[in-house]
């Protein structure tokens, strides 16, 4: 490869429609998660208390989601929360934030595989309950189950090497699918009902304040919309303004808590609390469902659910993929991660997280639980420092030249770091309402003692570049460089390459 070609700042084609970024955010923050845990929601909260800490949840997110609005504005790169803790608070912090962000994004995509087994023990519990190999931490692990798996995985990592033009047009469908599934057992299960709003009571959960019951549930809140910051490790390929990416976004938020709301609906207002439809060891929801509209509407469910899973995948393989090549792009992760197929897509990035998800079948879904619990940290890490780049950027007013003027925004980039701050302290203080596992904590002790070696080993060369470089790279302009054409901002018009010659 010739000196001008390495040095060459590699992009991203622009082929994602709004539509498309809408189904990317919407898919990935509504996965399997809304189908299997209204039940526990609806016990440790009441149908009201989780239905309302979770839309709090919503709009704590779109806080953040302002931030995130912000900034794809003015970087429309991808990295996010790379990008963001860079320009926030320089390299180093970017190489943390970037460590823990991808393992957090690598992780849910095996998450969202494991979770298609779950579904069919439960449809087929003897097709999958054969092959008993061995047990994990409770969790019985079969061969049917790993099969499923590492296919699923196979599969979406081969859909994403052919371009954003065929992912994001499946991941619409696929969201389209999913909306339509809710909405449908929503409207039959509620029409269906004797008296579906006195089914509802109790509210809250009876031996316990109203106040507690909704903070258990935004405890978790965070997590149970993650997924919408894959938005701006797509923003590279947006081929329309990013100034609507802030809409998009938040109109995703709102459509998965309507989501999050019927499920949870449906799962109290079809039968009263005394049927104990789905107590004990079964799936709550699933048991509903079944008993309600019987295997039509379990046929329903499970496509529901399938698109649940499938959009996940779809999204964080988008996203993992997106990330490293960022990363990659500004040396802190090797040269291949930057090697793309033919029509421009990141194809060792995608490869990568398919290997390194390949073996998590054989953990069982107990140890995988640990990690994606442990990895939260990372996505919380990334909304602060996203709140916080947005907060340096935006100005209060006319006394900070060269910024743009938006206090409003910029209120709400503070508020975005209270909040980020407020989810990592529910992480890592124990006996708070989602304070991490032992497990998990040791996990997150070997991942940082692992980051802190390959840091080392890449510190040479991702130091090696220099500010005015690294800003090229990763931003694709100077952060100060504010007279700039608006066309060339919105579409990343190339700029000189620099003359150091960079391996």
């Amino acid at each position: 490869m010739d000196q001008g070609s390495e040095n060459a700042r590699r992009k991203l084609n622009k082929t994602l429609k709004p539509s498309w970024v809408f189904a990317i955010a919407l898919g990935s923050s509504v996965g399997w998660g809304a189908f299997i845990l209204p039940g526990d929601w609806i016990q440790s909260s009441g149908p009201l208390g989780a239905v309302i800490g979770l839309g709090i949840g919503a709009l704590v997110m779109m806080i953040i989601a302002s931030s995130y609005g912000v900034m794809i504005k003015k970087f429309p790169v991808s990295g996010g929360g790379f990008t963001y803790a860079f320009v926030a608070a320089g390299k180093v912090w970017a190489f943390i934030c970037g460590w823990f962000l991808s393992l957090g994004y690598i992780s849910i995509v095996a998450l969202n595989a494991s979770a298609l087994t779950l579904l069919l023990k439960f449809l087929a519990p003897g097709f999958m309950k054969q092959g008993f190999l061995y047990s994990v931490a409770g969790w019985d692990v079969y061969i049917p189950e790993i099969i499923v798996a590492s296919l699923l995985i196979l599969a979406f990592a081969f859909i994403n090497t052919t371009g954003t033009s065929i992912s994001g047009q499946i991941q619409f469908y696929f969201s389209v699918l999913l909306v339509a599934g809710v909405i449908v057992l929503g409207i039959f299960t509620f029409a269906g009902a004797e008296q579906p709003l006195a089914n509802l009571q109790p509210l809250f959960k009876g031996n316990q304040s109203i106040i507690t019951s909704i903070l258990v549930v935004l405890a978790i809140a965070p997590w149970a919309y993650v997924g919408f910051d894959n938005v701006p490790q797509a923003a590279e390929e947006f081929n329309f303004s990013p100034r609507k990416a802030t809409m998009l976004i938040v109109a995703s938020l709102f459509t998965s808590f309507v989501i999050y709301a019927i499920m949870i609906g449906l799962t109290s207002w079809t039968y009263p609390a005394t049927a104990n439809i789905g107590n004990g060891d079964l799936w709550a929801t699933g048991e509903v469902v079944r008993s309600a509209l019987g295997i039509g509407g379990l046929g329903i469910m499970a496509v529901a659910i399938v698109m649940g899973i499938f959009t996940g995948l779809n999204g964080f393989f988008m996203s993992s993929s997106r990330l490293l090549f960022s990363m990659a792009r500004a040396r802190a992760l090797p040269n291949f991660f930057r090697e793309m197929t033919a029509n421009q897509t990141p194809k060792w990035g995608i490869w990568f997280v398919a290997l390194i998800t390949l073996p998590t079948p054989w953990f069982g879904r107990q140890a995988l639980t640990w990690i994606v619990d442990m990895s939260s940290t990372g996505v919380s890490v990334a909304y602060f420092f996203t709140c916080l780049a947005a907060f340096k950027v935006l100005a209060w007013g006319k006394e900070e030249i060269g910024r743009e003027i938006a206090p409003l925004k910029k209120f709400l980039a503070l508020l975005g770091m209270v909040a980020s701050g407020s989810f990592l302290a529910l992480l890592l203080v124990p006996n708070s309402p989602a304070a991490l596992t032992t497990p998990s904590y040791l996990l997150l002790l070997a991942w940082t003692v692992v980051g802190v070696i390959f840091y080392t080993v890449i510190r040479k060369r991702y130091n090696s570049l220099t500010q005015d470089e690294t800003e090229y790279y990763i931003l694709g302009k100077s952060i100060d460089s504010e007279v700039m054409d608006a066309a060339t901002v919105e579409h990343d018009t190339d700029l000189p390459v620099p003359e150091a010659t960079r391996s």
